[in-house]
């Protein structure tokens, strides 16, 4: 065992650069490395809280401050290893998906396992590894488990820059990967920030189908459809859900209308490849499922978190957004019977809307059977 030499910065240079060949021998992507210094961010995140752009995330706020300071979260840090996987799946499905209203789309981090415990358990593994060369190492893993600001520690750190939809994007992978740190209590050498490349574009901004991001590098969380169909336990504001679309968990458009994102990186790793069932599912098939069903099929995947209730209220809002459909009409209403009012209002709303569009589709066959009394073409 090494111990720890205050004094060598060749030492720390040589143990920066082997927790680098660690890193991507676990088999992250990318890493960097960067101190813990973020008071430039402290204002703006303030002011972000008090506009109440995080929505009903207390979480966001409970902290204050702390989510800028390490080194408070943990005492004795000097260093966050910023670590960056990549989940795009070799066959993501996202055109033919999103452009059937039938389909259901759940963002693509989703489709496979659950990030969240495979991040941490290869950080654990770094950890332990950097322990065999510092006796004394205080070190803590972290995957979205604690108040810290990891796009700005991956930005500080190198890993990418923080795009206009508030994402880190990186000139070689677009920006479909995981985040994960590690802090540390060692003085490593920093590494080098990159250069903002997202220049006029504003392909995200306008795209975004609630216009949740008000400015450039701002995101009023409250309109996100990530946000409305993960983090929001009531009822979708009436305003968002059209909107919404077929988007049933999460959302991607800012993404997928990134020009960086033709650099995304297709996903080798084997928990991350999707599955059937909700890879490009079908959304009456989906509303069929029980709470045990659900239970069952979405064990181990992040979708379980939202819990039946809300999956059913996110799946109804896209059936009323769906193009009609008499089967539509009938699984909606025969739902009303085992639901409870929170996904009933939901039911009710897309009863409106399917029955919108069949009164459309009444007006056209009236104006179709018209023009055939009247001697001309049917089609016309």
């Amino acid at each position: 065992m090494r111990y720890l030499l205050v004094s060598s910065t060749a030492f720390y240079q040589q143990l920066a650069d082997q927790i680098k060949t660690w890193a991507l021998e676990l088999g992250f992507a990318d890493i960097g490395i960067c101190d813990t210094n973020l008071s430039r961010h402290e204002e703006k995140f303030l002011e972000w809280i008090d506009k109440g752009y995080h929505g009903e995330m207390d979480y966001m706020a409970r902290h204050g401050l702390m989510r800028a300071r390490a080194h408070e979260l943990l005492p004795g840090t000097l260093r966050a290893i910023s670590v960056r996987l990549d989940y795009l799946p070799p066959e993501a499905l996202i055109v033919s998906t999103m452009g059937d209203t039938n389909n259901g789309y759940i963002s693509r981090y989703a489709t496979g396992r659950d990030y969240h415990k495979i991040m941490r358990s290869r950080l654990k593994k770094l950890q332990t590894k950097i322990e065999t060369q510092v006796s004394d190492l205080i070190a803590r893993p972290f995957v979205d488990s604690a108040p810290i600001m990891e796009r700005q520690l991956a930005e500080k750190a190198g890993v990418g820059w923080v795009g206009k939809n508030s994402l880190i994007l990186n000139e070689k992978a677009g920006s479909f990967f995981f985040l994960g740190e590690l802090l540390v209590s060692i003085p490593l050498p920093v590494s080098e920030p990159v250069k903002e490349q997202c220049d006029k574009c504003v392909a995200c901004i306008t795209i975004c189908p609630t216009q949740a991001i008000v400015e450039p590098y701002v995101v009023d969380g409250s309109r996100c459809i990530s946000y409305l169909t993960i983090e929001k336990f009531g009822a979708i504001p009436v305003e968002f859900r059209e909107a919404i679309g077929n988007r049933i968990y999460g959302c991607d458009d800012c993404q997928l209308i990134c020009p960086w994102n033709k650099m995304a990186v297709a996903s080798t790793e084997d928990d991350f490849r999707p599955r059937k069932d909700i890879h490009s599912p079908q959304l009456l098939d989906l509303f069929a499922w029980s709470e045990e069903s659900f239970l069952k099929r979405t064990e181990g995947s992040p979708i379980r978190r939202i819990g039946h209730e809300r999956w059913l209220r996110n799946i109804a809002v896209a059936l009323g957004n769906a193009d009609y459909s008499q089967l539509i009409i009938d699984a909606l209403t025969a739902k009303k019977e085992s639901v409870n009012d929170l996904v009933n209002e939901h039911i009710d709303w897309a009863l409106a809307q399917q029955s919108s569009k069949l009164q459309r589709v009444d007006r056209k066959t009236q104006r179709l059977l018209k023009a055939v009394e009247r001697g001309m073409p049917a089609h016309k």
